[in-house]
């Protein structure tokens, strides 16, 4: 993720995620650099895995909703993915669903032996690829590149012939009335198969989705095992939710 760039790559890349691609001679202005370094900059972003290079300049390897999104309370979405990781055990077998905080989690397991990853979500791939203590299976199925997923009936059907003990999923928004809300009903079925071929089932996602009501409707909060969150999810809201029998787990 972001954390993997370099303040002069992160200037890059957010340029990239407001103007959709730069060249290089504008970026050498910019940044009062020769177009020799820049032309450096962006064959190392790429080799990341953040940028693709086009002639004269570069545009983004990913969409730009997922790079506004993955610039959002970073710390604490690597605090949660952390956190999240700890409950994996050597020789698991777990699933993590498509999310910008999920695909944290994978960064995570390194030094854990034997761990196999079911995921939806190419940035899972992603992070997990460069690990060969991970073995990892995509589900297939239709792309969705706003969200870097896979969804539709091939990948929910591939699921559906796993089980595992862990599963990972996000949300676009939380509440103890409305459970957990998403503004597309293809991920709420991902996230509905996963929570179905999975012994536990935890809800990562940072406080300040608390509050927040989503167009689909994915799944009551009493369905997830265990719900990760930051500590600026306040005590009051926490203690609604343990109160209702929410297992919360606040991290920072």
């Amino acid at each position: 993720m972001l954390i993997d760039l370099n303040k002069r790559e992160r200037i890059i890349l957010n340029r990239l995620s407001g103007d959709g691609t730069v060249s290089v001679a504008a970026l050498a202005q910019d940044l009062g650099l020769s177009e020799v370094t820049i032309r450096s900059d962006l064959k190392t972003m790429e080799d990341k895995g953040w940028i693709n290079r086009i002639r004269g300049g570069a545009a983004p390897a990913v969409h730009r909703q997922i790079l506004e999104r993955q610039r959002e309370r970073l710390e604490e979405k690597n605090a949660i993915a952390r956190a999240a990781a700890e409950l994996v055990r050597d020789g698991d077998v777990i699933m993590i669903e498509a999310g910008t905080t999920t695909a944290l989690i994978a960064r995570y397991l390194t030094g854990k032996r034997d761990i196999h990853i079911v995921t939806n979500s190419a940035l899972v791939f992603a992070n997990a690829r460069t690990n060969p203590a991970l073995e990892i299976t995509m589900t297939g199925g239709e792309f969705r590149r706003p969200t870097e997923s896979f969804v539709g009936p091939i990948a929910i059907q591939n699921i559906a012939r796993l089980n595992v003990r862990l599963a990972f999923a996000g949300t676009d928004g939380f509440t103890l009335e409305r459970g957990m809300t998403t503004h597309l009903a293809e991920g709420a079925e991902i996230v509905k198969a996963m929570k179905d071929h999975a012994e536990t089932t935890v809800l990562v996602a940072d406080s300040s989705k608390y509050g927040r009501v989503g167009f689909i409707s994915v799944l009551p909060l009493s369905d997830m095992d265990l719900v990760i969150t930051d500590r600026e999810l306040g005590d009051e809201a926490a203690a609604e939710l343990e109160g209702a029998g929410i297992a919360i787990k606040r991290v920072m």
